[in-house]
């Protein structure tokens, strides 16, 4: 059985039976995804093989069941991650169940599903969205695989349209940036100005055992290089944008995770640790079988003005 790590700091809005000093899970709903990024430290090639899900997620009655679980358990902030979210027909219903249950929602999404009518349906459901853009150059979103099938990159005035009608819709904008191989060396801060979100998230691509072996090398860049980037690209904060950079050291064990066959899972190892099925044994329960850091999760901005 792995620990867990309690932070000595006090949030305020968390139950005292609340198990972590964490009030915030990232649901990753399902594998399958339009496109073919890489580095991507989720594809869950073992719950691939692993577990029966003929459709790369559980059924929607299970899904509502685990949303009841964790707002029952007092998590504050519920975000729907994949694979690709937008993938999941009936993730609207997640969306408004979790908002009912009067959790934060979001999701993190790479955009090529997103339309004006879909926000206009889910504006009074859906209080974030994190747009995952890596560049706006097509050549590098094609050899990052961040394309549709690995091949066709959105453009960036689709990146901006969408980043726009977001925010028409009342909806809160996040980007989120993976920096490789292929990117430490830009200047990212014209697009970020245009798109005007109120969080940019920068991650240094994160190597995971099982998960993205195949293709990593290529992609991963050094402490400094990364930090290079974050330095360049900071002025953003001038125009209120608020930068937010994670290491791999931030990254690790920092997450409080759902894998698609309804079980948290930790990175804290390198490699993903699986709980027992919350549906199985109950929310408390399955946090026991997993390591999370909560004072690195503060470290690295976690809880903030949702």
């Amino acid at each position: 059985m792995l620990t867990l790590t309690h932070s000595s700091k006090s949030l305020t809005h968390v139950p005292t039976v609340f198990p972590l000093d964490i009030p915030s899970v990232n649901y990753h709903l399902l594998w399958q995804c339009n496109m073919d990024c890489g580095f991507c430290f989720a594809p869950f090639q073992d719950v691939r093989h692993e577990m029966s899900l003929s459709k790369g997620h559980l059924p929607e009655t299970k899904c509502l069941s685990i949303i009841d679980l964790l707002a029952d358990a007092g998590f504050e902030k519920l975000n729907f991650a994949g694979g690709e979210p937008m993938l999941c027909s009936f993730l609207p219903n997640l969306i408004r169940r979790a908002k009912a249950r009067g959790m934060v929602t979001s999701i993190v999404t790479n955009g090529a599903k997103l339309t004006d009518a879909w926000l206009a349906e889910m504006r009074d459901s859906l209080d974030w969205i994190g747009l995952s853009i890596d560049t706006a150059d097509p050549g590098k979103l094609v050899r990052l695989g961040r394309a549709i099938r690995g091949k066709t990159p959105m453009s960036e005035a689709e990146y901006l349209h969408i980043s726009r009608e977001i925010k028409r819709q009342g909806i809160r904008l996040k980007l989120n940036t993976v920096v490789t191989s292929e990117t430490w060396q830009e200047d990212f801060t014209d697009f970020i100005r245009a798109a005007q979100p109120e969080r940019w998230k920068i991650f240094q691509v994160l190597p995971i055992h099982g998960q993205n072996d195949a293709h990593i090398d290529k992609f991963v860049v050094t402490p400094e290089q990364f930090k290079a980037y974050v330095q360049r690209n900071r002025r953003v904060e001038d125009d209120g944008i608020l930068v937010v950079p994670e290491t791999n050291e931030l990254m690790t064990g920092s997450y409080v995770m759902i894998d698609p066959a309804g079980r948290f899972f930790d990175n804290s190892k390198g490699f993903h640790t699986y709980s027992r099925p919350i549906l199985a044994v109950g929310v408390e329960a399955a946090l026991k079988d997993i390591s999370v850091d909560a004072e690195r999760f503060l470290e690295r901005g976690g809880k903030y003005d949702w």
